[in-house]
This record gives structure tokens, sequence and C-alpha cells, in this order.
């Protein structure tokens, strides 16, 4: 893991570890996704939300604590329960139930392609609200992308789901944006309070928080009993095998190459849903439209991630630069 010194693509794993970090991240985040639309389909959305939270809890505080050079960060990060308390509100409460609220009600591939809205909020927010700089090139990017990813919705809106009606259908999207537009703030806050913490060190302060927080509204909103040992089952493997590994994954890659790249990546993964909902025949294949919008999707995704780099992150408690100032040659992180 890597600190506000340590090297970016440079560092450990080399030029490789930002395309290898990226490519795990999307295909756990895609199968994620798929198991997430089958739990909600038979057990409460918050319950979910809950336990994946509590099961990757668990896991990260087990590795944070057996491996000794996290145990100073570990500190530093407790240390700190203001930012500790946004950033699992954010990242863990918000996000985790307005998406899987969201995808009881209109199902995993639309919340996908509101999840895929991503890197365009992140783009706002960033310039509104963090200084950061950006590119026309970044700008064209996200724009294509982001109405590739519209495109694809009204081509292939049905697919996967079924017919929703118009109240579901408006709720259920409201709910995703909302999770999706506090995940965009959560990797600017994350960035700006933790950047001086290993994401490993940090990670168990913030999904502890995360975990009492769904924690206590699923046990003030949730009937238990509805949930049966095999959707516990389920929600342990979401939690400790698909979940862990992509928060310390994503944390990485928001440190060594910033939110954008990070959630610009993440776009692929509707399109993978998609064809993994294909593949597991509950939607039909893709037509010829469909299959041309994910390759302009991919070229918007390019044309964003790429370009120069972005400013290093700032340690907590010290001020945004005002000014674009390049990063060192070996800590390339945008």
């Amino acid at each position: 893991m890597t600190g506000p010194g340590d090297a970016g693509p440079a560092g450990p794993g080399g030029r490789l570890a930002v395309p290898v970090l990226a490519t795990l991240m999307v295909l756990l985040l895609a199968t994620g996704w798929l198991l997430s639309g089958h739990l909600v389909s038979g057990a409460p959305a918050l319950a979910v939300a809950a336990g994946r939270t509590a099961a990757s809890f668990v896991v990260i505080t087990a590795l944070a604590a057996l491996l000794p050079r996290t145990w100073a960060g570990v500190r530093t990060a407790t240390a700190r329960p203001g930012a500790v308390a946004v950033l699992a509100f954010l990242g863990f409460f918000a996000y985790y139930s307005g998406t899987l609220l969201g995808t009881s009600r209109i199902g995993a591939s639309r919340v996908g392609l509101i999840v895929s809205l991503l890197p365009c909020l992140t783009f706002l927010i960033g310039i509104a609200a963090f200084r950061e700089p950006s590119t026309r090139r970044k700008l064209l990017g996200t724009l294509l992308a982001v109405a590739a990813a519209c495109g694809y919705a009204v081509a292939d809106g049905r697919a996967g789901g079924g017919a929703v009606g118009t109240g579901a259908l408006l709720t259920g999207g409201l709910m995703a944006l909302g999770g999706t537009f506090t995940y965009a703030l959560y990797g600017y806050v994350y960035r700006q309070r933790m950047a001086d913490v290993p994401p490993l060190a940090a990670l168990p302060a913030i999904t502890g928080a995360g975990t009492v927080m769904l924690g206590a509204a699923t046990l003030l909103l949730v009937p238990l009993g509805s949930v049966d040992a095999a959707d516990w089952a389920g929600i342990g493997v979401l939690g400790a095998v698909l979940t862990a590994p992509v928060f310390v994954i994503s944390h990485e890659l928001i440190l060594r190459k910033g939110p954008l790249f990070t959630s610009a990546v993440a776009l692929a993964v509707p399109f993978l849903v998609r064809l993994g909902e294909w593949a597991l025949g509950t939607a039909g294949p893709p037509g010829p439209l469909v299959v041309a919008l994910i390759a302009v999707c991919a070229a918007g995704v390019w044309l964003t991630v790429g370009g120069p780099a972005a400013p290093r992150p700032v340690p907590a408690g010290k001020p945004l630069p005002a000014t674009d100032t390049p990063a060192p040659s070996r800590g390339n992180r945008s």
C-alpha cells in the first residue's frame, strides 16, 4: 500500500501495478453486482448492505492486524473520528443503502447504468469543490462515456430486469443516483483526509463505522428472521471474497491515480454485468447497437483516464493547493 510519499506506478509492482489492479477491481465489482442482484431479490437490501460491510470489516481488520507495518496507520486513522464518520456515511451507509435499495426495485442492470454516471459526477464535484485540474480531453472522454451509457440505457434498458412500474423506476433510480453522488464525493474526501494513511490501515476504522451505521438501521427497520441461512452465506461471500478486496484495490487506485481515474475505469462494470446476465440466462444477448455503445463507452473511458497527471494527494489537515502543481516523476498520481 502507498502513502503520500510512496511511489505511484513506478512503486510496488512497477508500471504494471495500476492496470493489473484496475482489471482486478472491475472483475470483482462486476461479479459482486451480479451476486448483489441475486441476493436482494430474496433478502432485504439493508441486510445485504450491512452484512457485506461487516464481512468486509472482519477480513480487512484481520489483514491489518497481521501486518505490523499497518499498525501505526490504523492508530492514525482511528484518531480522526470526524473524518472516519463522514467517510463511513458517504462511502458505505449512503452508497450501499442507495444502490442496493435501488437494485431491489429496478434491478442490477439499471442501477449499474446509473452508477456508470460516477465519472461525470466525480469530474463535476472535483472541479466545483476540490479545485481538481482537468483538460479538454478528460471532459470530452467523460461526456462521451456518459452519453454512450445513456444511449445504452435507451437501447437495452429492459435487459435483465423485466418491466418496472414508473413509480418504482423513479424511486429506485433516485436512490441509486443519490448513492452514486455520495460515493463520488467520498473519493475526494478520502484523498483529502486520509492520503497519508495506507488504505489497509484506514479501512478498518471506516468499514467498522459503516458497519455500525448500517447495522443499526438494519436492526431498526428489517425483520432479520426474513433472511435465511443461504442468504447469509451469500452475503458473507459477497463481503469477504468480493467486496473486501475491492475496497483495498479501489482506495489504492484513488491514491495512485485519483478518484476520476478510479471511477472512470469502473464505468466498464455495468456492461460486464449485462454480459454476465446474458451468460447466466437472466437476459437475452446484447444487440449490435448495444455492442457499438459499449465500444464508444470504452473509448470515452480511455480518453478520460489518459493525459497528464494531476497534483499529488494533500495530507489531512492541509489546504488544497490553488494551482495545478505537477507531482514528482516517481509519484505519478492523478
